[in-house]
């Protein structure tokens, strides 16, 4: 694997990484949003990653392979003075949940950070390769 190579494969990993966390964000800005019970619920976004197979082999990093809408039971709340509430009193939750989002948040931070650092070390390595003609 070439220095180029190391450098566009973080470059994929750092990409994914930016676009789980822009799903995990839009799922924490919605964590309260509400819809009238008979209505659909806002609906959490996963991200789902897959490999860039090579020719020679050996993988070329990641891409998004799609995006989809969490199928999660959405919960019923008892709020009779919402005003999304039903005769009845109900309210219909996001179907979001904060640990499990903040748990990607830090998966999602880390694997960004691991890429910005191999995309570092590769630019630093050409760099001292370059320096070794002058």
């Amino acid at each position: 694997m070439t220095l180029f190579q190391a450098l566009d494969t973080a470059v994929t990993g750092a990409t994914m990484s930016r676009v789980w966390l822009d799903a995990i964000a839009d799922n924490v800005a919605n964590i309260n949003t509400t819809r009238p019970p008979d209505e659909e619920p806002f609906r959490a976004r996963q991200v789902l990653a897959s490999s860039v197979p090579g020719a020679d082999g050996i993988g070329h990093g990641v891409r998004v392979a799609q995006i989809s809408l969490s199928d999660a039971p959405s919960q019923l709340l008892y709020d009779p003075d919402h005003p999304h509430a039903d005769e009845f009193g109900l309210v219909r939750q996001a179907n979001v949940t904060l640990d499990k989002e903040m748990t990607n948040l830090l998966l999602a931070n880390r694997v960004y950070s691991m890429n910005l650092s191999v995309m570092d070390r590769a630019v630093n390595a050409y760099r001292a390769a370059l320096q070794i003609g002058s």
